[in-house]
């Protein structure tokens, strides 16, 4: 069924509302995805504090037009926007999302810190391991030697003991 004038303004200001204020905005491709599937990619994108909403291209092209971006990019097939005020979970959650639901959901661009950008660095980002895995690698770094000359003193201990 169509929409009427009247929603479509509606969309238009909450698209506008989103990408005004979501500090990460990931533009997702579907395609024969069921309801079952979209309930359960929003629920678990929802656990992470992403939203997923599906947009009409012509009114997300209007808003980008309208937009700081001034951008117009063309999307092949259905559009879903992917949001939230952390940065990487959006493009992270698309991510898991597609690899779960055999690529029926991809990345086709998105907004990061304020700029446009293309699938091909929306999809680096998505790699890029949460704020918990970062901090716990740079403690092992930082305990790496520390640990090392432990063990090093260990063993000469034990020489001398022996």
């Amino acid at each position: 069924m169509a929409k009427s004038k009247a929603q479509k303004q509606e969309s238009l200001k909450e698209i506008a509302e989103i990408i005004k204020t979501a500090t990460a905005v990931v533009f997702a491709g579907f395609d024969k995805l069921t309801v079952g599937e979209v309930t359960e990619a929003r629920r678990a994108m929802r656990a992470s504090g992403v939203r997923l909403l599906t947009v009409k291209k012509t009114l997300l092209s209007k808003v980008l037009k309208e937009s700081t971006y001034a951008v117009s990019p063309e999307f092949p097939g259905k559009v879903a926007l992917a949001y939230s005020q952390d940065l990487l979970a959006p493009a992270r959650e698309v991510l898991t999302a597609g690899k779960k639901l055999e690529e029926k959901l991809s990345i086709l661009g998105g907004l990061f810190e304020g700029v446009y950008t293309d699938k091909e660095k929306m999809t680096t980002i998505a790699l890029i391991p949460s704020r918990e895995v970062l901090l716990g690698q740079f403690v092992n770094l930082i305990n790496s030697p520390i640990q090392g000359l432990v063990i090093g003193l260990d063993a000469i201990a034990k020489k001398k003991t022996a």
